[in-house]
């Protein structure tokens, strides 16, 4: 993550905690929140439903806390898996995924002596030997590593990311302490199956998030894919001064998201920006079949003139061959009201239960009815910052949680799910009134005839 937000004012981390420590870290948040539950479920058999719900409500703030806390104290693979289950609000009761978001601000960065170290273990001199200037003060902190300013031999002005020591060998016993923190509590009952496909897939792409090779790789896939859009800049690699730990790039300026106002920007130019933001999310889903999957606004930067500045390819995902045509037409499905075609839509993605009787249509049209909102007309703008389709999906939980068998993880869409939210948000906060059904009409090959008779039902 890299982020123009000032972390003097932020109390530093004198050391990474060992594995051990983590471990019993872990541990004891887990025995915390399994006597918490445990303790709920005694209480709730002997109150009225009322109370019942009442205590359970103060139970899961205090396990929530409980959660976050330690998971923004370790740091790692901990702290990223936090931030991944924030956003899973149909997996996990609202008191968590809400105690969560605060797992996506930037975490206290950590004391310049063990940063100083992990550069000379990694790249063999001390950051003074290796640069002309390096700012003992991080640029930016997150959850795996932080950045510093520096500016290299040549007089090139970089970014350093350096990644905390010990965080890679922590990935395997942080992930089935949290497991055990979540099956202990029971806060995500899914089939063992479909758990272990979910753990997978996270423990695969944050394996490849804390190889910054990796990232350099991805990064230089992305340039190549982006290399036309004039406005979309992505820092580049720095060879010579990186490594499996440490990434030096080129360093490019522009603002935090935070700083995008209309004082600043022209509401016209960050309508502009939300246009653009669309089709790199779009481009990369339908066209490269490969997304940016870390899509907070920390890891983008913007300029007055419409420019965005991507930042933070480490995790990446690579749709298999067939996923983007399967959901293509699930997504096409919905919008026609085929709710049979959707069904077997994501049946073939592996979302739905197989084995269950067919979903009501009725609770495919409440999920559609929202998702068609921002597309439903091409001559009116959407204005995202008074958008509610997050208080409408929370409205209907309790519908949600009665299909919650007839459906498994997403597991080949976990990060696609996760960077259509991460834009919406996005989008929100940029306060972008913009029509995006032009550019809809594009990417699934629908025509303006087929999408009119589609919206035209929620007008």
């Amino acid at each position: 993550m890299i982020s123009t937000i000032p972390l003097a004012s932020r109390k530093q981390t004198h050391a990474p905690a060992s594995r051990t420590r983590r471990f019993f870290k872990l541990a004891g948040m887990t025995a915390s929140v399994a006597s918490g539950y445990a303790a709920n479920k005694i209480r709730t058999s002997l109150y009225s439903s009322e109370n019942s719900e009442a205590d359970r409500h103060k139970t899961y703030q205090k396990m929530a806390g409980d959660i976050v806390h330690t998971l923004g104290e370790l740091k790692g693979a901990a702290m990223k898996v936090g931030q991944i289950a924030s956003q899973a609000q149909d997996l996990l009761p609202k008191e968590f995924s809400e105690a969560l978001q605060s797992l996506q601000q930037e975490a206290p960065p950590m004391d310049y002596g063990i940063i100083r170290q992990q550069v000379i273990d990694e790249l063999g001199e001390a950051p003074e030997v290796l640069f002309t200037e390096f700012e003992e003060e991080p640029y930016a902190a997150a959850s795996i590593g932080q950045v510093h300013r520096a500016k290299t031999r040549a007089g090139q002005s970089v970014i350093v990311k350096v990644q905390y020591p010990g965080i890679d060998k922590s990935l395997d016993s942080d992930l089935k302490q949290l497991r055990l923190t979540l099956k202990l509590g029971g806060l995500l009952k899914l089939p063992k199956a479909s758990v272990d496909q979910l753990f997978e897939e996270i423990k695969a792409r944050l394996g490849e998030e804390l190889d910054y090779s990796n990232e350099a790789r991805n990064i230089e896939d992305f340039r190549r894919f982006h290399h036309a859009e004039q406005e979309l800049l992505i820092p580049a690699v720095v060879p010579e001064l990186s490594s499996q730990r440490i990434l030096t790039l080129d360093y490019i300026a522009g603002d935090h998201i935070s700083k995008v106002t209309t004082g600043r920007y022209s509401q016209q130019t960050i309508n502009r920006i939300g246009h653009r933001l669309f089709r790199i999310l779009a481009d990369q889903l339908f066209v490269h079949e490969a997304i940016h999957g870390d899509p907070h606004p920390g890891n983008f930067a913007f300029r007055p003139d419409g420019t965005i500045i991507m930042y933070d390819f480490g995790c990446v995902k690579r749709l298999k061959p067939g996923v983007v045509s399967a959901y293509k037409r699930a997504v096409i499905a919905g919008f026609e009201e085929d709710y049979r075609g959707l069904d077997q839509c994501l049946t073939e993605l592996g979302i739905r239960n197989e084995k269950l009787p067919c979903v009501d249509e009725k609770y495919y049209a409440m999920w559609r009815d929202i998702a068609i909102l921002p597309f439903v007309d091409a001559s009116r703008p959407y204005h995202f910052g008074t958008a509610d389709l997050h208080q409408r999906l929370a409205a209907n939980i309790p519908t949600i949680l009665t299909y919650i068998d007839y459906f498994k993880p997403p597991v080949e869409t976990i990060f696609i799910d996760r960077l259509i939210s991460g834009h919406y948000w996005m989008m929100r906060r940029l306060q972008v009134q913009a029509a995006f059904r032009t550019e809809l009409e594009h990417y699934l090959g629908m025509s303006s005839q087929a999408l009119d008779k589609v919206t035209n039902t929620c007008v």
